[in-house]
């Protein structure tokens, strides 16, 4: 099963990933894709509000880079939680487009054969101006058609606003195929 969860910032996907996580009842792992800055008290005070949230139970990991091996290695009755691809994105903004696009297609690639359940909590930063500086915009296309692949994938896509998860899945309808779109 994987399931996408995405909304703009301070939406609550975080809380509704979490929520969809311990609904599965098996063993969650917490994929934090965010590397602990020592030097960053606010970026340390948000992240504790996140683990004070979660159950006990769960594990947590820092993956930074390598989420696709991560999937491989995880076992096949648990349930991973990813938050957030946005933060990948930004680990990985300094690669060549030729080596994204090849990281991006063997993510898609083990998302599809994944034993796991896996929830991906996913930043919409679409819905703004377009940025000022091409690492920005870049960022910004990067994750958005990211979001979009990942989206014709998943079972479940639910979008988060407004106090609310919309189960997207259930209320729209799917593009055309992406593959020869910018």
């Amino acid at each position: 099963m994987i399931i996408l969860v995405t909304g703009a910032a301070r939406s609550g996907k975080s809380e509704w990933a979490e929520h969809l996580a311990t609904k599965t009842g098996k063993v969650v792992t917490y994929i934090a894709t965010s590397v602990i800055d020592p030097n960053d008290h606010e970026w340390q005070a948000r992240i504790a509000k996140h683990i004070l949230r979660r159950p006990t139970s769960w594990q947590s990991l820092e993956v930074p880079l390598d989420l696709a091996k991560t999937i491989n290695e995880a076992n096949s009755s648990s349930c991973l939680l990813i938050d957030s691809l946005g933060t990948w994105v930004a680990n990985l903004l300094e690669e060549e487009e030729a080596n994204w696009e090849q990281i991006v297609a063997d993510f898609l690639v083990t998302l599809q054969l994944a034993t796991v359940d896996v929830i991906l909590v996913a930043e919409e930063t679409g819905w703004g101006v377009v940025p000022a500086y091409k690492s920005g915009r870049v960022f910004r296309d990067r994750l958005g058609k990211l979001v979009r692949y990942i989206g014709t994938q998943a079972n479940l896509v639910y979008l988060v606003t407004g106090g609310y998860a919309l189960n997207l899945s259930t209320l729209g309808q799917p593009l055309p195929s992406i593959e020869n779109q910018g």
